[in-house]
């Protein structure tokens, strides 16, 4: 029989926890048996209502709220989760922020695009730069970045989105053939379409409102993000990996 709680006695810190998937990904990971640090922007009743389930569930947790268009928010981030459940062994850098806003939306400007690439992509590059030294030094980590299927075709939310999605391919090949051999791995998972989400950029109720066909007809839920999730972390050979969860919009 596999493991009930394969994370049993870790300490995981998921950002945008108070959405959908990230949530949905705080839940798994408590059923799993780590305890869960939940960061959030400004929902913090959202965030709250995650804590409780994840009591429910008969974890230890902590609700942190951090601005991560703020260069010290991660550290702050990392700093309480340790002061209140210990050492980060799992990090999933879910927070994100996009705007819907064509290439050449006026109201795409720099500022716009500046806080896009903060939160999206410098914030997981800094959360990633105080949790993995401490992975390394104790021979276990698990570190996955909630990424996107624009980063693979662009997408429909706009080019600074898709571009900060991009990025984090990028750091996260850079970064897992570094610490694997440490017994810590980096992967992404890029979801597309998924309801449920404060940034899905249509209505889910309006089948003619769909940007691209999906495949399997229907969008995808958070619990379905967060099953996948959950079997990337639990998994130490799996590591350096971008995983597309996108019903079937992107054949690779």
């Amino acid at each position: 029989m596999p493991d009930r709680q394969p994370l049993a006695g870790r300490i995981a810190l998921v950002t945008g926890a108070s959405g959908g998937i990230g949530g949905a990904v705080a839940l798994r990971l408590a059923e799993a048996g780590a305890d869960v640090a939940l960061g959030y922007g400004t929902h913090r009743a959202e965030a709250e209502a995650v804590a409780g389930q994840v009591r429910d569930r008969g974890r230890r947790t902590v609700t942190l709220a951090a601005d991560l268009a703020d260069p010290a928010a991660a550290e702050q981030l990392v700093a309480g989760t340790r002061a209140q459940l210990g050492e980060v062994d799992v990090l999933v850098a879910n927070a994100g922020v996009g705007r819907r806003l064509a290439w050449d939306d006026p109201e795409l400007d720099l500022d716009t695009w500046d806080r896009t690439l903060a939160v999206n992509l410098r914030a997981p590059w800094l959360l990633a730069r105080a949790t993995l030294p401490g992975m390394v030094e104790r021979g276990f980590g698990r570190v996955l970045f909630v990424s996107s299927i624009a980063a693979l075709t662009g997408g429909v939310v706009g080019p600074h989105y898709a571009a900060s999605k991009a990025g984090l391919h990028g750091l996260l090949h850079h970064l897992a053939s570094r610490v694997a051999g440490s017994g810590v791995t980096v992967n992404a998972i890029a979801p597309a379409l998924i309801a449920g989400t404060r940034i899905l950029p249509v209505d889910p109720h309006d089948p003619d409102a769909m940007p691209l066909p999906i495949p399997v007809g229907r969008l995808g839920t958070t619990d379905e993000v967060a099953d996948l999730s959950l079997a990337l972390l639990t998994n130490g050979y799996l590591t350096d990996k971008v995983v597309a969860l996108d019903g079937g919009l992107h054949p690779s």
